[in-house]
């Protein structure tokens, strides 16, 4: 009688047997944006003297980060839709001002600062309708938002900065203490990242821009898919405004703009979101903005100029695209020899 061979594992079952250690590092999206911030912080603390790793810079780097952090999660959504928001950034500058005039005309400073965030996402919202329901570029309608919310911000400001609202413990939530907006900015990350990865909502997200003909044909409503994640970057945005505002203690109509909005993409593109849609995640855009945050602070503490700071961030952004692509290219291939 003869002895039964061993049942032969299937064809993905072997591949990943033999894949080995630097095919399962690949697999890992946010691995190289991680291991080059673990680079920046380990260069710079040996280089920018004892200055880079006290408390207080320590602080002065989550402050650079929290802001561009927050618009960061929810430019990936947009991102990962296959669009992209630019008047974020004005949704930053123009929040803080609908806070003080819901304060000022009698509302309870919660409400107020609710409210503000819920008129944030309904610009955000008016956005994904124009460009669903006209079929208008979302590069020319929130260009054109843009524009409009910065002008909007100016008129009610008057052009000059106004004082954020007393203290208490609602701006010690909302950025008066020190630690706040970084502390959101964690807070928004994990949440964002969780409803990305685990819901089906994050699913059909993926799928509205990785292929939104194949998604519409499964049953998604892309176009509610695009709208609901354009409100979600407007009431991220309008956060992070009240925050940054609240924590200087002053909201400026010069603040935001399209230095914060391109800051945010930028570290959604270097922690590994796709501009053409399909594939980022959150934690990835986290990491872009540490990244951006340290080389901005390691620079002041060196002394290099300022100016160096944005050829390091073209450059960054440059290879981060490439990356991008040479990654997704040995994914696939690794995913290909698991095929029976």
């Amino acid at each position: 009688m003869t002895k039964a061979l061993p049942e032969r594992p299937p064809a993905a079952a072997r591949a990943r047997g033999r894949g080995g250690f630097l095919p399962g590092l690949i697999r890992v999206k946010e691995l190289s944006i991680l291991l080059v911030t673990v680079a920046a912080a380990i260069y710079f603390a040996l280089t920018s003297g004892p200055g880079f790793t006290t408390t207080d810079n320590y602080h002065t780097i989550a402050q650079y980060v929290a802001p561009w952090a927050i618009v960061a999660a929810g430019e990936v959504m947009v991102l990962i839709c296959g669009q992209i928001d630019l008047s974020a950034g004005f949704v930053f500058t123009l929040s803080p001002f609908v806070l003080v005039l819901f304060h000022n005309n009698g509302f309870p400073l919660l409400l107020a600062v609710i409210g503000a965030i819920v008129v944030s996402g309904a610009i955000g919202m008016v956005n994904g309708l124009i460009h669903t329901v006209f079929g208008l570029s979302s590069f020319i309608t929130t260009l054109g938002m843009a524009f409009l919310l910065w002008g909007l911000s100016l008129v009610i400001s008057g052009g000059s900065p106004v004082s954020a609202p007393a203290d208490g413990w609602v701006m010690d939530v909302f950025g008066a203490w020190g630690w706040s907006e970084f502390v959101w900015a964690v807070v928004v990350v994990v949440v964002m990242q969780v409803v990305l990865s685990t819901t089906r909502f994050g699913i059909a997200t993926q799928a509205t821009g990785g292929n939104p003909v194949g998604a519409a044909e499964a049953g998604i409503r892309t176009n509610r898919i695009k709208v609901v994640n354009f409100a979600i970057v407007g009431a991220l945005a309008g956060l992070a405004g009240i925050l940054q505002g609240t924590r200087v203690g002053s909201y400026d109509p010069t603040n935001g703009g399209f230095n914060v909005m391109f800051y945010a993409v930028a570290a959604a593109v270097i922690g590994g979101t796709a501009l053409l849609g399909g594939s980022g995640t959150v934690v990835g855009a986290f990491l872009g903005a540490l990244l951006l945050g340290l080389v901005y602070d390691g620079f002041n503490l060196t002394g290099i100029s300022a100016n160096a700071f944005y050829l390091v961030l073209g450059v960054a952004i440059l290879v981060a695209a490439l990356l991008n692509v040479y990654v997704s290219v040995m994914r696939k291939r690794l995913g290909s020899r698991g095929r029976p």
